[in-house]
């Protein structure tokens, strides 16, 4: 259903697309505001070929519904989990290896008849916490999503950060302690496999707790055992949070995905790690530690906006 139900919008709009390992999540998004009108959401199981019917499929029903709104569709934003090259093939990505080197983007462009960006499903959540959510009014800004694993995307100077190949944003597999656990890459401690929710549901069990990290995080400050566990993660995040302020200089954190749920305990206790563990802290500024605020709708709706953000360079001023 409609989150604009009895609006009269009229103009333009894009659709943008979270693809994520279970699931596809799809927003039509108002291009002058980047207000969300409507939104579905589908499996994202089976081969790449069913992904693109999916993609097509809520692609053909958001844009039924846009004629309802006075709206017409531009382009479609597509945000997937994992490497994603800037002509929108998926090069690397643990979470959905049938679609690996599946040209998705340019099927769906053919499918739906409509241009098609895409990117990595952070950078895409990046984009629109950096103008319409956490992140907004400042130029320097990291989203570091904790989750499953853990995914990241910058604005450098009020620009987003691509990369040369559209692969910048996977600190997750930046290794950070070669002695640490071994991850599903096969390599040994990186940040991911340290600070993620997956790594603290594991210090949760080697600390007696049968319900994972929820309920470690729910407990923190109530139960001892609970809280060093929960502080013992915290410090695992700043670390590596510490590495990306000494690279980037970034003004704001932002810390995003399902562990936000947590709420002010985790931003707390990762900022006072921060503070602790980042070089030179007594010298900069204080880094800004935010907790996001657009929820599971932020991937989509960055998609959008970058569709938005595609269609406006093609048209000109």
């Amino acid at each position: 259903m409609s989150i604009a139900s009895g609006r009269a919008a009229t103009g333009r709009a894009t659709i943008g697309l979270d693809v994520g390992g279970t699931k596809v999540a799809a927003v039509l998004v108002e291009s002058t505001t980047g207000t969300v009108l409507d939104r579905e959401r589908a499996s994202s199981a089976g081969s790449a070929t069913d992904l693109v019917a999916t993609l097509t499929g809520l692609v053909g029903t958001l844009r039924a519904r846009s004629a309802g709104l006075q709206m017409e569709v531009g382009a479609v934003g597509l945000g997937i989990a994992g490497l994603v090259d800037r002509d929108g093939v998926v090069r690397w990505s643990p979470n959905l290896p049938a679609s690996v080197d599946h040209p998705v983007a340019a099927e769906l462009a053919s499918g739906v008849e409509l241009p098609v960006v895409a990117t990595n499903d952070a950078t895409a959540a990046t984009l629109a916490e950096s103008r319409l959510g956490a992140g907004r009014g400042c130029d320097d800004v990291a989203l570091v999503t904790l989750g499953t694993g853990i995914g990241a995307g910058f604005v450098v100077d009020g620009r987003l950060l691509r990369g040369a190949h559209g692969f910048a944003g996977e600190p997750g597999h930046m290794v950070v302690d070669p002695g640490g656990p071994e991850h599903l890459t096969g390599q040994r401690g990186p940040w991911e496999a340290l600070a993620s929710g997956n790594a603290l549901g594991r210090m949760a069990t080697e600390a007696g707790f049968e319900s994972g990290s929820s309920a470690v995080a729910a407990m923190a400050g109530g139960d001892t055992t609970a809280t060093d566990v929960f502080d013992r993660w915290c410090r695992e995040v700043a670390r590596g949070l510490a590495n990306l302020v000494v690279v980037l200089d970034s003004r704001r954190i932002v810390l995003g995905g399902g562990l936000v749920e947590v709420g002010e305990p985790l931003r707390l206790g990762v900022a006072s790690w921060l503070a602790r563990l980042t070089p030179g802290a007594d010298s900069r500024p204080a880094v800004e530690v935010v907790l996001a605020e657009l929820g599971s709708d932020a991937g989509a709706l960055g998609a959008g906006l970058l569709a938005g953000d595609q269609v406006e360079l093609q048209v000109g001023p």
